[in-house]
Parts: structure tokens; C-alpha cells; sequence
């Protein structure tokens, strides 16, 4: 559509899709997702972090995600394309923001693999204990070992792909059937009410169970919401369906996950507690709970489930993050952001080099981040900083593309929309400054690439950055590293003694006081610059919509 034309087309541009998806495959959809390498670890750290408490963790992770997956559903909904989360900014406020939420959606995508591989090798680690130090860092012959799970995603990805998407069905009936059947059997094992009162329900008080939700994978074992507004365009009734999906595959994932928190704590032998209580549980097979925990109560055969599981779960997980990553590459590249390379493929419609350099880059995330832990950190908020660009588009998009019909719409968005953003800070803060500060370099890292590549002219279709309409971004960046400095949360939790490098100049609840009013200042900073609505049309009606086959 050309800028000077000023409706808004009457329907949406994707005649080719089909609307054959039901409610079912929208759950099941965004189920897969959330079911990942989270319940293999989060039951375990969120104890070490909250206590009992980690419960309450759970709850307010999962309020988190649903309004920010509201937010999501509605957008989702208008423009179903592929890489929805970084093109909901763009649309709003241009290239530079475009941009920089793709970078940010690269970032989270890339780190899944090395974090699915972590998971498999802390499991296996128990009985080839040459695999990790005591401390849970990958040796030498580990990190061999990550290589070669890496590259085997590689050749998957090349050779068979086709054959992974064919699977995917039983791959998720399998994720969801292994945990629920662990809940059930060793809650009848064995259960020792007396764990839940040990040193009191929340022994490290506000500040653990705030912790908790960042940096011991509840937010992380929550994400995946989004592939039912992915889905949105082939949904059969998005009104009805889109919410209730989101909704539904949220609570059952926080139900499974609260269930294996609660027979977590209740199977913890008394000599679990004795080296330090919860901050330092200790029982056999402790890199691998679950299955140690099996096995310490007479379990041996679920313990070897859960190996096995340890293996082929992560796995699937890897391999389609794996697929995402050189996707997302492709795609910037087809924007003008990143070179031209990325556009790549093979005969069979690989993006060969965006492959091979999220493989190369895959290995490099290892080494700042040594365990499922660290880099679970990370994952989270570079996540959550990809999700926090669709309320930031949001209240815009309602009034730059006011027409576009709404499959579905948030009944009172424009509320929600910042209050959507205040979360997503939240979680952000909370994963901890030594978290943060890396994050913080690897966005340099990405600004420099698209910076070379914009000024060699590495992509002929580089775009107009859009500058004014992305003046607030550096700010908003900066700014959240600040308070993060001068704040009191580490990625290890309030009951380690190590120190971060965060300063603890302001005190709880002032601190979450000052990230609301941040948050807030630069939300309406931006609804105030941002881009007329006639380039909004522009930048929307040149964008392909993915039919699929």
C-alpha cells in the first residue's frame, strides 16, 4: 500500500490460509512448547532458591506469562506471520526497532539448543560423571561432548527435517505423559509432609520467591505460549479459541510443574537438608533430581525413564530451536537488518549459513554460561525482552491500523498493554545483574553486526533505520541495566553467598517501585514517537504473509 492511500485494507492479506485448526491443536501446540527441559531442572533450583515457597513462584510466573500472552494474542491474531514477535515493533516504529526485537528473538532462539544440551548432559553426568566438574561445569571431554550433540541438530536440520516435523505430535504426547506419570508415582512412593514446614514456608523471604521466577526456569519452563498465536491465522474461530488456548495450554503446564514441585519437596530424604538446608540440598544423583530422587526411594526403573527421557525430550527441543534460529536469520536478512549471506540455502531449502552460524555461535554460549542454571538465566530474559516489544506495539497498532479486523480482541488492552511491559521488566530484573551485564554485551555484539552490515552494505535492501520513531530503545536498554546494577538480585539467588556485582543500593520494593515507573515512562515515551500511521500501513502491506504448504 502506498503512504499517501489512508485506509487500512478491509480484510487481512492471507487468502491462502487455511482455517482448519481447532482448540485441541492450538493447546497442543503451545503444550510442546512449554513442556521442555524446564521440568527436568525447575522443581530442583526453584527449592533452592524459595523454599515451599517456590509454589508461589509458579503462581506468579504463570499470572506473568498470561497477560503477557493476552497482549501477544491479539497481534497475533491481526498479522499472522512468521517471526510475529519482532515484526509487531517494527511495524510500530520502524527499522531500528525492527531490528533490534529481531536481534533480541535471534538471541533466545540461539540459546535453546546449548540449554537443551546442557539439561541431557547434567542427566548423563551421573553415571559418566567425566562429563561435569562437582560443580556442574562442562569438562573438556563435556564440552566434546556438547559439540557433537550440537552438530548432530546440523545434520538433522540438513538431511531431516521433514521427518522431525512429522513426529512432532508423539514427541509432545511423550513430554507430557513422562512428567504427569512421574507426579503420580512418586507422590504414591513416598511423601514426607514434614519438608513443606522445614525452616518455615518461605525461608528467603520476598526476595527468593521473586528470584525463583527468573533464575531457576519457572518463567523459562513457561515460555512457548506464543505458537498458538502463531497459529492464529489457521485457527477455525480465533475469537474464541486463541484465548482459551493460551489460557489452557498455561494451566496445565503450571499444574504439571506445580505437581512435580510439590513431590519434589515431599520426596526429599531427611539428609537432603543436612549440608546447608534447602540453599545447598544434597542427595545422590542430584544432577539429575528426578531420576535421583527415583532411585533414592527404590524407583530404579522410573530413574532409568527419566534418563532416557533426559535425552530424547531436550533433544526434540534442540532440534527445533536449531530450525527456529536459521529462520530467524533468514528472515532478518530478508529485511535488509543482517548480510545477505544468511540467505543461503540448499538445494532442499536449508539456510545453510545461518544454520552453520547459530551452530558456531551455539558453542560460544557454553562458555560464559557452564550451567543449565546460567544460562537458563539468560534464555529468560533475552526472552522475555523479545516479548516485551508486542505490548510496546500494541496500544499503537490500535490506533495506527485502527480497521484491521481483530479475530481477537483484549477486552481493556490499552490497560493491559503497559501493565503487560511493567511484567516483562520485572522478570528481566529479576534474573540478576551478572545475568544482565552479559545479556548487555551480546546486544553490543548484535549492534555491531547489523551496524557492519548496514555500512559495508553487506544487504542491498537495507532499510531507513527510523531513528526518531526508536529514540526511547537506547534508554530503555540502558536504563534496565542500570537499575539492575544498583539493585540486589543475582542469577545464584538470595541464598548464595557469592557476589555478583550488583551494588544492592536500592531496596526491595523501592527497587520494583522504580522498574514500574521506568517501565511506564518508556511506554508512553514511545506510543508518543511513533510512526504516522500512513508508514505503518506502508510497512505492513509489504510484508508477506506465510501461507505454508
Amino acid at each position: 500500500m502506498e503512504m499517501h492511500q489512508p485506509a487500512a485494507p478491509a480484510a487481512p492479506r492471507n487468502p491462502g490460509l487455511k482455517r482448519d485448526i481447532g482448540l485441541i491443536g492450538l493447546i497442543w501446540a503451545s503444550e510442546g512448547s512449554i513442556i521442555g527441559s524446564g521440568w527436568l531442572f525447575g522443581a530442583l533450583f526453584a527449592a533452592q532458591a524459595a523454599g515451599t515457597a517456590a509454589l508461589v513462584s509458579w503462581g506468579i510466573g504463570a499470572v506473568a506469562i498470561i497477560i503477557l500472552a493476552f497482549v501477544h494474542a491479539e497481534l497475533g491474531a491481526m498479522y499472522p506471520v512468521a517471526g510475529g514477535t519482532a515484526r509487531f515493533p517494527h511495524y510500530a516504529f520502524g527499522s531500528a526497532a525492527g531490528a533490534s526485537f529481531g536481534w533480541f528473538s535471534w538471541l533466545q532462539a540461539v540459546a535453546v539448543a546449548p540449554i537443551e544440551v546442557m539439561a541431557s548432559l547434567n542427566y548423563l553426568s551421573v553415571h559418566v560423571p567425566w562429563v561435569q566438574t562437582e560443580k556442574n561445569h562442562l569438562t573438556g571431554a563435556g564440552y566434546g561432548l556438547a559439540v557433537a550433540f550440537m552438530a548432530f541438530f546440523v545434520v538433522v536440520n540438513f538431511f531431516g527435517v521433514k521427518w522431525l516435523a512429522h513426529t512432532n505430535s508423539v514427541a509432545t504426547w511423550w513430554k507430557v505423559a513422562v512428567p504427569v506419570f512421574t507426579i503420580v508415582v512418586m507422590a504414591a512412593a513416598t511423601f514426607r509432609a514434614g519438608n513443606f514446614g522445614y525452616r518455615g514456608f518461605s525461608p528467603f523471604g520476598a526476595k527468593g520467591v521473586l528470584s525463583a521466577i527468573s533464575t531457576s526456569g519457572v518463567i523459562f519452563a513457561l515460555l512457548g505460549f506464543e505458537q498458538a498465536d502463531q497459529l492464529a491465522g489457521e485457527s477455525r474461530n480465533p475469537a474464541h479459541d486463541i484465548p482459551r488456548a493460551v489460557i489452557g495450554s498455561i494451566l496445565i503446564g503450571v499444574l504439571i510443574y506445580m505437581g512435580l514441585q510439590v513431590v519434589f519437596i515431599g520426596a526429599l530424604p531427611h539428609s537432603a537438608f543436612a549440608h546447608g538446608g534447602w540453599a545447598d540440598l544434597s542427595f545422590s544423583g542430584k544432577a539429575g533430581p528426578f531420576a535421583g530422587l527415583a532411585g533414592s526411594i527404590g524407583l530404579g526403573w522410573l530413574a532409568t525413564l527419566l534418563y532416557v527421557d533426559a535425552v530424547i525430550s531436550p533433544t526434540g527441543t534442540g532440534l527445533i530451536y536449531t530450525t527456529a534460529t536459521s529462520r530467524i536469520s533468514y528472515g532478518l536478512s530478508r529485511n535488509g537488518y543482517v548480510p545477505e549471506v544468511f540467505e543461503r540455502t540448499s538445494k532442499g531449502g536449508v539456510p545453510w549459513f545461518g544454520l552453520l552460524f547459530a551452530f558456531a555461535i551455539g558453542l560460544i554460549v557454553f562458555l560464559p554460561f557452564p550451567t543449565w542454571q546460567k544460562l537458563v538465566g539468560f534464555v529468560t530474559s533475552a526472552s522475555v525482552l523479545m516479548y516485551a516489544g508486542a505490548p510496546l506495539a500494541f496500544g499503537c497498532l490500535r490506533k495506527q491500523d485502527p480497521d484491521r479486523p481483530r479475530p481477537y480482541r483484549l477486552p481493556g488492552g490499552l490497560f493491559w498493554a503497559p501493565v503487560a511491559f511493567v511484567v516483562a521488566n520485572l522478570i528481566i530484573y529479576w534474573t540478576g545483574w551478572d545475568t544482565l551485564w552479559r545479556l548487555g554485551v551480546a546486544i553490543v555484539l548484535g549492534y555491531l553486526l547489523l551496524g557492519g552490515s548496514a555500512l559495508l552494505r553487506l544487504n542491498p535492501r537495507a532499510p531507513q533505520p527510523n531513528w526518531r520513531n526508536a529514540q526511547w530503545l537506547p534508554v530503555y536498554l540502558v536504563g534496565m541495566g542500570v537499575i539492575s546494577w544498583q539493585g540486589g538480585f543475582c542469577s545464584t539467588g538470595p541464598a548464595s553467598k557469592v557476589s555478583c556485582g550488583a551494588t544492592d543500593a536500592l531496596p526491595l520494593w523501592w527497587d520494583i517501585a522504580l522498574i514500574a515507573v521506568f517501565s511506564l515512562a518508556i511506554y508512553f515515551w514511545a506510543h508518543s514517537v511513533r510512526l504516522p500511521a500512513p508508514q505503518t500501513q506502508e510497512y505492513i502491506g509489504s510484508v508477506e504473509v506465510v501461507t505454508g504448504r
